[in-house]
């Protein structure tokens, strides 16, 4: 991936696909997104024990499979057995765990942009960063974005693909402050920081701004229109979202 001037978020991008329309971090669901409008989806990836690089929020099986335990003791053959869309829909489905590779093909040739969010097992950060790496390294004909929680995650995208753009995720202040994101950023080159919807206030927002770092905003839940009316204004470039019908066209 060449290293473009500036990336240009949109409003809205698609959280784990369209995780209230369809189950999380399935082909179905990122396919959701591109049909209802959207131009950008957000998913969560990790490798599995034979080093795929797959989509799954957890550190576990459990909630999302009708499997159980840790992904990392999984093969990606084993994986794929399961159901992916059982939880979601109550009942028996056909949906399974995607590969990311199929997820690039799939945005590429729908000409949709991507957030990777890097997802590592415990102990295997650097593993995860660098099959993830491989995977999008030669990539230009869409926009991708990374983007953790993890320090050593996205230490390691930074040290391995300097040209790529990069966000650190924050849930709340208690182990980084705001001048700690700031001077992480800056020190690392990362464009983009996202901050769950609880830490957004105008002082915090023109402080991150006042650094020329664009700013994500995310929540438990979807993010209704008056929220976003209200994010907006502080000057937040995007929002991830559960359920977007209600905000298209809106922005």
């Amino acid at each position: 991936m060449k290293q473009k001037k500036n990336l240009k978020l949109p409003k809205l991008i698609g959280h784990r696909g369209v995780r209230d329309l369809c189950p999380e971090n399935t082909i179905e669901s990122i396919s959701k997104a591109f049909d209802i409008g959207l131009s950008y989806v957000e998913i969560d990836v990790k490798i599995s024990r034979d080093k795929f690089p797959i989509l799954l929020h957890d550190d576990t099986l459990d909630r999302t499979t009708n499997g159980s335990g840790l992904v990392i003791d999984y093969d990606y053959e084993n994986i794929k057995k399961l159901d992916a869309g059982k939880f979601f829909y109550k009942k028996n489905t056909n949906i399974f765990v995607p590969k990311l590779e199929d997820i690039l093909n799939l945005c590429i040739n729908n000409n949709v942009n991507l957030n990777i969010e890097l997802k590592p097992n415990k102990n295997f950060e650097k593993e995860n960063t660098y099959q993830i790496y491989k995977l999008t390294k030669n990539i230009n004909e869409i926009d991708i974005f990374f983007s953790s929680f993890d320090m050593i995650s996205i230490l390691e995208i930074s040290n391995l693909y300097p040209q790529s753009f990069r966000s650190f995720l924050l849930d709340d202040f208690k182990e980084y402050n705001i001048d700690d994101l700031i001077n992480l950023s800056i020190n690392n080159d990362l464009k983009i920081c996202g901050l769950n919807i609880d830490l957004v206030t105008a002082d915090i927002i023109k402080k991150i701004k006042e650094s020329n770092i664009s700013i994500t905003v995310y929540s438990d839940k979807n993010i209704n229109l008056s929220n976003a009316n209200e994010i907006f204004s502080l000057g937040v470039d995007s929002i991830f979202i559960d359920n977007p019908k209600d905000l298209l066209g809106k922005f």
